[in-house]
């Protein structure tokens, strides 16, 4: 497990190190000039209205390139709410960015939010050569209940074995925020509280396992995340420590809550494509 805080630990970590990755790092993620949009894909087999009306896709890239980088995007929202997107702090950076839609709570059960979420990965793998990706080169990543879904994929391969998709492909899965435990309002659907702390089937930390690809975690300040969130992340990589696992990394970004520690996230995903790419 190796953990950086991003406040109160050293003035080199906090302030020379992002500095030194951006710098003296080769720029290979920084390159295309012309990017193309791909809007509205339909990613799904699934026949019925609503997901019909949700799972749909974009696919922004760089014109003309081969063998970049790929991130799928899932969006936050609590698993309730969202729309797919592609942020822009990963727009014009050389690499192809999949943002990606799926069914909502409590309008379908959490196992078809996340069967969706790997069917999303799965077209990612079938399709994105033509768009200029590498199958070898692909992140993926989301920010709070985006988060959860990368972990729960992550962590628990059966759900891209159902599409013919290996977890371990993944070059890394990077949540942003995600909860370790079973997400709040999975628990409101079971008619427990959120404050009141469960982990089954539906828990990334339920599937703790060392054969997995990077996995890196990013949260906000311990004292200002939603929920203790920090603190499910640093309990999750600590059991990845023990488990085995050596490739698990623990970030937190001091001074920023769930929502504002998106921004400084993104740099963080962008150094950890270079260190594995360049």
């Amino acid at each position: 497990m190796n953990t950086i805080i991003y406040n109160n630990v050293s003035k080199w970590v906090k302030w020379f190190l992002p500095f030194y990755l951006l710098t003296f790092l080769p720029q290979t993620v920084f390159c295309a000039d012309h990017y193309k949009w791909e809007r509205d894909i339909r990613y799904t087999v699934k026949t019925d209205s609503y997901a019909q009306e949700r799972l749909l896709l974009d696919v922004y890239y760089p014109e003309g390139k081969t063998d970049v980088p790929v991130v799928v995007w899932f969006h936050g929202g609590g698993l309730e709410a969202g729309q797919k997107e592609v942020p822009h702090e990963l727009q014009e950076k050389g690499m192809v960015v999949v943002g990606v839609n799926y069914r909502l709570l409590p309008k379908v059960t959490v196992d078809l939010l996340l069967d969706d979420a790997a069917e999303a990965v799965a077209w990612v793998f079938k399709h994105i050569t033509a768009y200029g990706g590498s199958t070898k080169k692909v992140f993926v990543s989301g920010h709070s209940a985006g988060g959860y879904i990368s972990m729960m994929l992550c962590l628990n391969k059966s759900w891209l074995s159902v599409y013919g998709v290996d977890a371990d492909e993944v070059a890394a899965f990077v949540p942003f925020s995600g909860q370790a435990i079973t997400h709040y309002n999975v628990r409101k659907m079971q008619g427990i509280d959120a404050l009141q702390p469960t982990i089954d089937q539906y828990a990334p930390l339920y599937w703790v396992r060392k054969d997995c690809p990077p996995l890196v975690l990013i949260c906000g300040d311990r004292e200002q995340e939603l929920y203790g969130r920090y603190d499910e992340n640093a309990y999750l990589a600590r059991m990845m420590k023990l488990v085995g696992h050596t490739q698990t990394y623990l970030y937190e970004i001091g001074g920023h809550d769930h929502g504002a520690m998106a921004g400084p996230a993104f740099h963080i995903l962008l150094n950890h494509i270079r260190l594995l790419f360049s």
